[in-house]
């Protein structure tokens, strides 16, 4: 519940007030003006006389402060004192009638929004107090304030662009409330697309190996995933500070900020509507990385995209750097990839319009995401699992299209009980242990396989027949942040 207080009152004053009290929380007003006093008050509104520069008359927490008066010194003197005592509050200012340059430079000092009255309408101001998104995003700059230390800015195992996009960008963020920031990963960037735009973009990204203390941060982010423990190194008892992802939770996220929108495409999608509301214009290096996430994410535009997607690249396309982008997506492709691809094709099973298929052994996990892609494209096809092992590992790529099923959902009801698993309605993945199995030595690969094949495309084909359906998809035009609660 957002709690807002209004010091000073006038004509405009009014209006801020009658639009506020429309909206989910509680508004406070105090004003040294008897009759404003008087007519709010009859109009049900909570209303005080007193001085707005007195700390005693302000309740014990607000989340807005609005400086409404029409004299602009009487905004400057109360928005100093509400700015000492209320640190971590929003700080909306309206000038007045009036305002010099002095009085707006002392405004522009201590508040986050201004209005100017010879410069916007009313509604502009309303629209700056009111929508809750505001709000939210000072909450996150509150967390990142309070960190006693740098952030580790932790994206999943194996980055793909879109979690590497994120990462950079809410590293970025960070820096510019002066919160120096790492963007870490466990795992390998095999992808030559991935590969490419961390070359191209010159990005300096920490790899980190599982065990590695993290004791020098203060605090950890999680983007495009939303547990620690689950794909990624990290310690399931990791405390996490900030939480931004696209993909649905399969249980509570614990986490002081968290932002989950399965309603958009790609988590860079979420921190480009950052930083579009926050009125702040990427660098060519996160633009380009934020504008390649949101379409490998949403398979440029052609899979679980939403409105926002479409907001979010036109946002970003002037000020990205397209002659990178073209040569990230066209770079050499190794043998291994083409051999993994020959070997999904070759070894390839059907049930109905359900496919799945065992490379084996591999040395580059990122294939199995290509391969599945491929594969979706095959006469009825319309669902399509490929899987291969490594280092101890059975990792799962999964594809649908045109089906009714929910890939994620089949997924985690298939192997979370063996390793894990989750992913979006039509494309989703899974990691499972070989256990002993991965003990098994170099010549036995082919039996080992047949043991993979048979618990792998079991399960698979099982669960498919019996799998929960696609969720219908709705488009929020407004921020959709989410709170743990407590016990839950």
């Amino acid at each position: 519940m957002v709690n807002r207080l209004v010091l000073g009152c006038g004509p405009v004053g009014r209006d801020i007030v009658e639009h506020a009290v429309e909206q989910p929380g509680d508004v406070r007003v105090l004003t040294r003006e008897r009759s404003w006093v008087t007519a709010l008050r009859e109009e049900g509104i909570n209303a005080i006389e007193g001085d707005p520069t007195d700390p005693g008359n302000y309740p014990e927490s607000a989340e807005v402060i609005v400086l409404a008066s029409e004299r602009p010194d009487r905004n400057l003197a109360a928005g100093r004192v509400a700015r000492e005592h209320f640190p971590r509050a929003l700080v909306v200012a309206y000038t007045g009638v009036g305002a010099d340059e002095e009085a707006k430079a002392g405004l522009a000092g201590i508040a986050d929004r201004i209005v100017d009255p010879e410069a916007a309408l009313v509604d502009a101001f309303l629209g700056a107090v009111v929508r809750s998104p505001a709000v939210e995003l000072r909450r996150l700059f509150g967390v990142l304030r309070d960190l006693d230390g740098p952030l580790a800015v932790v994206t999943h195992d194996n980055p793909d662009p879109d979690a590497i996009a994120s990462a950079l960008a809410l590293a970025r963020l960070a820096g510019s409330v002066g919160v120096d920031a790492d963007v870490c990963y466990f795992g390998e960037i095999s992808h030559q697309q991935n590969r490419a735009l961390v070359n191209l973009l010159d990005l300096d990204l920490r790899n980190l190996e599982r065990g590695d203390a993290l004791d020098e941060y203060g605090g950890i982010a999680l983007v495009d995933h939303s547990r620690p423990g689950v794909n990624d190194g990290l310690s399931g008892d990791t405390l996490v500070d900030v939480v931004i992802d696209h993909h649905p939770p399969r249980a509570p996220v614990e986490a002081r900020f968290v932002d989950l929108r399965s309603d958009v495409g790609a988590t860079s999608t979420l921190l480009t509507d950052y930083y579009e509301r926050l009125g702040i214009d990427p660098d060519p290096t996160v633009a380009t990385a934020l504008l390649y996430g949101i379409r490998v994410d949403t398979k440029d535009f052609a899979r679980e995209v939403s409105a926002t997607d479409f907001e979010a690249a036109a946002f970003l396309l002037p000020h990205a750097d397209v002659g990178v982008l073209e040569r990230v997506e066209t770079p050499s492709v190794g043998a291994e990839v083409f051999e993994t691809m020959a070997r999904a094709i070759r070894n390839r099973e059907m049930q109905g319009s359900a496919l799945a298929t065992c490379v084996g052994r591999i040395r580059d996990r990122d294939a199995l995401a290509q391969a599945a892609d491929m594969l979706l494209d095959m006469e009825g096809v319309k669902t399509a699992l490929v899987y291969g092992f490594m280092e101890g590992m059975v990792y799962v790529s999964a594809r649908a299209r045109g089906t009714t099923i929910d890939l994620g959902e089949a997924l985690r009801d298939a192997f979370d009980q063996i390793g894990s698993a989750g992913g979006h309605a039509d494309m989703a993945g899974a990691q499972i242990p070989l256990g002993i199995l991965g003990d098994v030595e170099d010549d036995s690969a082919e039996s080992l396989a047949e043991i993979v094949r048979d618990i792998i495309t079991g399960r698979f084909f099982e669960t498919i027949r019996t799998a929960p359906s696609a969720p219908d998809r709705e488009t929020s035009e407004e921020l959709a942040f989410e709170y743990p609660i407590d016990g839950e």
